[in-house]
């Protein structure tokens, strides 16, 4: 998807609010010609003569029939969010009602916007940089505290600030090398090599640090995968219903009732996990359930997180002591969960406690201590990075940028370790510049952009 020159003169309309019947519904349009066209069809005030951020009531109408008493919202350029003139009109939400208003504006000259068409305006004129625009995206399908809050700091321009003093500082010492090259005959020297690589050490730590935080900004965004596994009828599905507090999973006495993976979601401290709740891991003739128990083998090794299960009242240490040596094996964080505490005997408590003191005790079936368990799963996703408010990388693109520019400053340091002339290191520090530019939307490409905005939604 890409917008030519003439259809970024348009003026567009797309349904804002979700589809379906509510209560309400919000069309949106935007572009010179927003007012004037809304205004041949409005029935009250005299839109081109009101004040900018304005409410007024009044109906539509289709010559002299009436589709709908709405409320319409005139924002002026450059007061609104595309830095054009924008119209909302607030209809009721019945579908006819809203097919019917597009198709009268469609009449009028409007075109329905593209996906993502009103914040790539806002983009192409300057309401905020590529990383914010995107940062909008985010917001709308933030579903937790903390994507919501990743996704505000960046929409308010925090991470592209720290970009923008990067590319900034780089920019200087660029400038000053390419200054040499009118000068080589001289051989003056404007920008101390001491001085750049002192610069490029400092930003190429910054930008470690921000490759780094991509791995918390991935979980922040989307979620933490958490594998529920164990043996056959150690708890898992009744761990499963009591952290959903639903009955999400049959829960059964008999081995191997659960034969396929079951998935769902839940909050803790503001982080989204996805739970799983696998097949029990055993040997076995059925061949469904083997199929299960392969599954399940395949969901831990690409699992962020394992609870593994323990039935303390049908187990001894040789074989949990086995079966942490084969999670350790594994190479995936996981937590080892003693279930069934209310049937154990007191003998393996106290050897698991002195054998495994990290060992969470818990009983499913009575909903005991997984406040506790809650609290270790939300330790290892370690939050304090993100709560002391350290910019946080959520965005694949940006992760990609960032790690290509850290190759381009290492060339830099290596240039300058080989002493290159002033056009080698010219390019490589030009280089750093076009990927920091990538991150905040200073260089663009038309296929970059249409890939960002094609992702959003119609009507934001």
């Amino acid at each position: 998807m890409s917008f030519s020159l003439a259809e970024r003169d348009d003026t567009i309309i797309a349904l804002a609010t979700p589809q379906g019947v509510g209560a309400i519904a919000v069309i949106r349009l935007s572009g010179k010609d927003a007012i004037k066209i809304t205004n041949s069809v409005f029935f009250g005030k005299n839109l081109e003569n009101v004040p900018s951020h304005t409410i007024h009531l009044g109906t539509i109408r289709d010559g002299e029939k009436i589709i709908d008493e709405v409320l319409v919202s005139v924002f002026i350029a450059p007061k609104s969010f595309t830095k054009e003139n924008v119209v909302e009109i607030s209809t009721h939400g019945s579908s006819y009602i809203i097919n019917q208003v597009l198709k009268l504006f469609v009449r009028k000259g409007v075109r329905l916007a593209k996906p993502g068409e009103f914040t790539q305006r806002a983009f192409l004129n300057g309401q905020f940089d590529l990383a914010q625009a995107e940062a909008v995206a985010d917001l709308i399908h933030a579903d937790s505290e903390t994507s919501h809050q990743a996704a505000l700091n960046q929409m308010r321009g925090g991470f592209s600030s720290e970009i923008q003093e990067l590319r900034n500082q780089l920019i200087h010492f660029a400038s000053m090398i390419e200054l040499e090259l009118d000068f080589v005959e001289e051989d003056v020297e404007f920008a101390s090599r001491d001085d750049l690589r002192s610069l490029v050490e400092r930003i190429l730590r910054i930008v470690e640090e921000l490759i780094l935080s991509f791995d918390l900004g991935n979980v922040i965004k989307n979620g933490v995968p958490t594998v529920i596994a164990g043996k056959p009828n150690a708890g898992k599905s009744t761990l499963l219903n009591a952290l959903l507090n639903e009955e999400k999973a049959i829960v059964s006495d008999i081995a191997g009732t659960t034969r396929d993976f079951i998935e769902d979601e839940i909050s803790i401290g503001g982080v989204i996990f996805r739970f799983i709740d696998t097949a029990g891991l055993r040997e076995t003739t059925d061949t469904i359930e083997a199929i299960g128990v392969s599954r399940t083998q395949e969901k831990m090794k690409t699992a962020s997180l394992i609870l593994y299960l323990f039935d303390l009242s049908d187990t001894d240490l040789v074989e949990i002591n086995r079966d942490i040596n084969k999670l350790e094996n594994l190479g995936v964080p996981f937590l080892k969960v003693a279930n069934k505490t209310d049937k154990a005997k007191e003998n393996i408590i106290n050897e698991l406690k002195e054998k495994h003191p990290d060992t969470i005790f818990i009983s499913a079936g009575k909903k005991e201590n997984l406040e506790g368990l809650k609290s270790r799963i939300l330790e290892l996703v370690n939050l304090d990075k993100f709560r002391t408010g350290n910019t946080i990388v959520t965005n694949v693109r940006h992760y990609n940028s960032l790690t290509k520019t850290r190759e381009s400053l290492l060339d830099v340091l290596t240039g300058l370790d080989q002493e290159v002339t002033n056009d080698f290191l010219a390019m490589d520090i030009r280089r750093s510049l076009h990927y920091l530019g990538e991150i905040t939307g200073q260089v663009t490409t038309d296929d970059l952009l249409a890939n960002i905005f094609s992702k959003f939604c119609i009507g934001k």
